[in-house]
């Protein structure tokens, strides 16, 4: 019978290091989502979020007052056609990356 408290003494030391382990975790994971609420909130400052809100306002009221602009040339409608080009060339264009890294040592 001696040996059955020094058991239950292993067993709730045992019980207890998890509890300890389970509330540091615990405390760890309020902590985390406290630092990303943190984070999160000072996202954006009140400067910012005004700013956003009177550009947003602009955006919406602007073209309402302002009269109609007249069409831009042709040619520059071809401006973002080109680009749009541009971009899926360079997209598709096969690299070389041995010679790339080659070239900054």
């Amino acid at each position: 019978m001696a040996s059955r408290p020094s058991a239950m003494e292993g067993g709730s030391a045992i019980q207890r290091n998890n509890a300890v382990k389970r509330h540091l975790q615990q405390r760890q994971q309020e902590a985390d989502f406290l630092d990303k609420k943190v984070i999160a909130s000072t996202y954006f400052s009140i400067g910012a979020f005004l700013l956003l809100a009177c550009l947003t306002v602009s955006l919406l009221i602007l073209p309402l007052v302002l009269p109609p602009l007249p069409p831009p040339p042709s040619l520059l409608l071809w401006l973002p056609v080109c680009l749009l080009i541009l971009l899926i060339v360079l997209a598709f264009m096969p690299t070389d990356v041995r010679s790339m890294a080659a070239s900054y040592l």
